[in-house]
């Protein structure tokens, strides 16, 4: 194969028909308590050579199949951890060799832009790099600290404002029900002000879930009680209502999420709030996602 991958792999649900390009292994933090994407051992971290990324980049574009991408995703879970100068390497490679390419995304941890400019951000922007996911989980500190995040609201705020002024696409990722049933006001809150004070151009909330079981995340958050499908939806309007955004496609569609919510803000907010509102009140009736539809 052009590529070489460890499984699993995983992406975004929006990268579903991008090229998958591994230019790390793992994620360099792995310590966040909700976390269980890169628990084997095989995906222990570790940056890939870079003459094996530049070889598979070459290799996919001799291929016909690989001639045929046109979005290619940096995995895996921060390929921005790289010096600026491997990643200039890695998307000259991506337009040399794979030119009909429009787009090249990445997750992002945001400790890995503290070392990183506004000029550096640019040139990776010239370069091909168009969209960044962050999982910001939440904007409450306390909230943060328990789940063994290793960010604050301050730091987070800082890497997307980093990369809003360097021109890249800034995708957040908050998750519904993080802080429990203590910290469910002041987690909604909280997140939707650093929403506020970024104003990411797409945002996105998931529910927090444990398909491997709960005994990682309770070994750092012993006293954590799990929202109930209402307070979830309650959360999820404290959350909502709160937002003042400019220019933001909002979506909670994941598989994890019990009611599907999407639109653009400021647009479609009082529809949304309206939304969660009747399925808080009627939730026989609501389009609630049955539990077994859920792919947990």
């Amino acid at each position: 194969m052009p590529i070489r991958y460890i499984e699993p792999v995983y992406r975004p649900p929006s990268e579903a028909r991008s090229l998958i390009l591994p230019v790390t292994d793992g994620c360099s933090w792995n310590r966040c308590a909700f976390c269980e994407m890169y628990t084997d051992p095989r995906k222990k971290f570790r940056a890939r050579d870079e003459s094996e990324v530049l070889e598979s980049i070459r290799r996919v574009g001799a291929h016909p199949a690989g001639r045929a991408a046109r979005r290619v995703f940096l995995a895996d879970g921060d390929a921005l951890v790289l010096p600026t100068r491997r990643l200039l390497n890695v998307l000259l490679a991506i337009r040399a060799h794979l030119p009909q390419t429009h787009r090249v995304s990445a997750y992002c941890l945001p400790r890995n832009l503290r070392r990183k400019s506004v000029a550096e951000l640019g040139e990776l922007a010239d370069a091909g790099l168009k969209l960044v996911y962050v999982g910001a989980e939440s904007g409450d500190d306390t909230v943060l600290a328990r789940v063994g995040k290793g960010e604050t609201f301050a730091s987070t705020r800082e890497a997307l404002d980093k990369l809003g002024a360097a021109g890249i696409v800034r995708s957040v990722m908050i998750l519904n029900g993080l802080g429990g049933v203590a910290f469910s006001a002041a987690h909604a809150r909280h997140s939707a002000d650093l929403a506020n004070a970024t104003q990411p151009e797409f945002l996105a909330t998931l529910v927090v879930s444990f398909p491997g079981g709960e005994a990682r995340f309770r070994a750092a958050f012993p006293d954590w009680e799990a929202l109930d499908i209402s307070g979830l939806l309650l959360e999820m309007e404290r959350f909502i209502d709160r937002l003042e955004l400019r220019r933001t496609v909002f979506r909670s569609d994941h598989a994890s999420n019990w009611l599907v919510l999407r639109g653009n803000l400021p647009r479609d907010k009082e529809t949304l709030l309206a939304q969660l509102r009747a399925a808080r009140a009627a939730p026989e009736t609501a389009p609630l996602r049955p539990a077994w539809a859920r792919g947990l």
